[in-house]
């Protein structure tokens, strides 16, 4: 159990550091195996009773569906809906006080939903932080998908300082955490089904209406 608490501080420590120092961070095995079966597991159930919806894009009132922009499926986490979910979410709240402890950002809340990218669907470049709303800081991206080979597409692409552009594998256990405002990204086309957590933490914001 100390070597577990020790390797778990010593992740969240990187994420603060890389955070700091380069706007995002990769941790490869964040999560327990089993915990990110049980959590894919979740997803696909979900998915086959219906559960999840075509995301939309926009906010508000000029929110709509466009395939063309973003083809994922999606569904919202809720505290009490399963112990997979409880778990990650519990993690999570860890990440969140180490973020506020180690760069105070004044993170209040983390929301994140399942995401299902059918074969073939794709994000276009986009970032995760609303016009009208700053209230999400920090992206964070939890994937879910076992032997994840490089020819099955769906990588993540941030668009970084200088023109660099780096690609990350949705290997199962893998979390990526970045700026919600600072790091354009896309997902793109998926060779086959791409299941992700997809989350924000959030600061209290101010409207900008």
């Amino acid at each position: 159990m100390r070597h577990h608490l020790s390797l778990e501080y010593s992740m969240l420590s990187n994420i603060v550091d890389e955070l700091a120092n380069h706007g995002w961070s990769r941790q490869p095995l964040f999560v327990p195996a089993a915990l990110t079966r049980a959590l894919a597991a979740e997803c696909r159930q979900r998915s086959a009773e219906g559960e999840l919806s075509p995301a939309s894009v926009g906010r508000g009132i000029g929110q709509e569906v466009r395939e063309t922009i973003r083809g994922d499926h999606i569904q919202w986490l809720e505290p009490g809906q399963s112990e997979a979910c409880d778990r990650y979410l519990d993690i999570m709240e860890g990440l969140r006080q180490a973020l506020n402890q180690g760069l105070y950002l004044g993170l209040e809340d983390f929301e994140c939903h399942f995401a299902l990218y059918p074969q073939g669907a794709f994000y276009r470049r986009h970032l995760d932080r609303f016009r009208d709303d700053d209230r999400r800081a920090v992206s964070a991206v939890l994937y879910l998908n076992e032997d994840w080979q490089p020819e099955d597409g769906g990588q993540l692409r941030m668009f970084l300082a200088d023109g660099v552009e780096h690609d990350v594998q949705p290997e199962a256990g893998t979390l990526v955490v970045f700026l919600s405002g600072d790091i354009p990204h896309e997902v793109l086309p998926a060779g086959r089904e791409r299941l992700s957590l997809t989350g924000w933490f959030r600061r209290r914001g101010n409207d900008l209406f």
